[in-house]
């Protein structure tokens, strides 16, 4: 198989979500994952700038006449951390496609700025590879995501057919639900998060926090959005551009400041 396909995520190398979306994948080429040695849930875009990172090998399964081969490596830096490791020291050539997922819980809307998940696709995009995060709502270790194959496939194949544009991803999001109703392409959701801190005594003294909170939409009723499409029982795919540049913006700011 000439095909080779680069997954990573934030949940870690031997996560559910990863282990079942490689094998979802593995008959359209070979598969090569770097992941982090353990859970880096809302590790965003971030780099490991002040410590050192290592990388484990942990397995490679050979490929059959159906399905391509398995390269499993752990790395202890950040999502991000994986993917950049993987491109500059680990792969054996430059992949055709970068996956990241699958991720025990969704991110919809502005979410998808802070999941690592997310950052997986994002990096690839920078690196002008075709690009696809795949988050599913659910959420236990032991969560079973064969109910969403036929959409991975799907949109998968897709991409690795048609390509996407420059500096454009795809986050996809699908709902525990059965039946699924359809693909339902979207724009991101707005919303913000509250009470984002529960405090603790230390019993040593002082207070400690652990983060919490509720996530509320902005835009709940509106059918364009992605956090509308997921809680109606679609798989939402928005695309996401690296450019964040608020473009009707600026004629302002030149009249405004300039």
């Amino acid at each position: 198989m000439d095909k080779l396909i680069f997954i990573s995520n934030d949940d870690g190398y031997d996560a559910e979500g990863i282990k079942q979306l490689a094998e979802m994948v593995r008959s359209y080429g070979d598969v090569f994952i770097v992941a982090p040695d353990g859970g880096r849930s809302g590790a965003s875009m971030s780099i490991s700038s002040h410590t050192p990172v290592q990388n484990t090998f942990i397995k490679y399964e050979e490929g059959t006449e159906t399905k391509g081969s398995l390269t499993v490596w752990a790395c202890t830096g950040t999502p991000n951390d994986c993917t950049k490791m993987a491109f500059e020291k680990l792969l054996p050539r430059r992949p055709d496609l970068v996956l990241g997922g699958i991720n025990h819980g969704e991110n919809c809307a502005v979410n998808a700025h802070y999941s690592g998940t997310m950052s997986v696709a994002l990096e690839g995009c920078i690196k002008h590879v075709p690009s696809i995060a795949f988050s599913s709502g659910r959420t236990a270790e032991d969560a079973d995501f064969s109910y969403m194959r036929e959409y991975v496939e799907r949109i998968v194949e897709m991409v690795l057919k048609d390509g996407l544009p420059l500096e454009v991803c795809l986050n996809v999001n699908i709902p525990d639900v059965m039946p699924l109703k359809g693909i339902k392409i979207c724009k991101m959701g707005l919303g913000d998060w509250h009470e984002e801190w529960q405090e603790r005594d230390h019993p040593r003294g002082g207070k400690y926090y652990w983060i919490a909170g509720y996530y509320a939409p902005h835009d709940k009723d509106d059918e364009e959005s992605d956090t509308w499409a997921y809680e109606h029982g679609y798989v939402a795919v928005t695309p996401l551009q690296l450019d964040m540049t608020a473009y009707e913006v600026m004629k302002d700011l030149e009249l405004r400041v300039c």
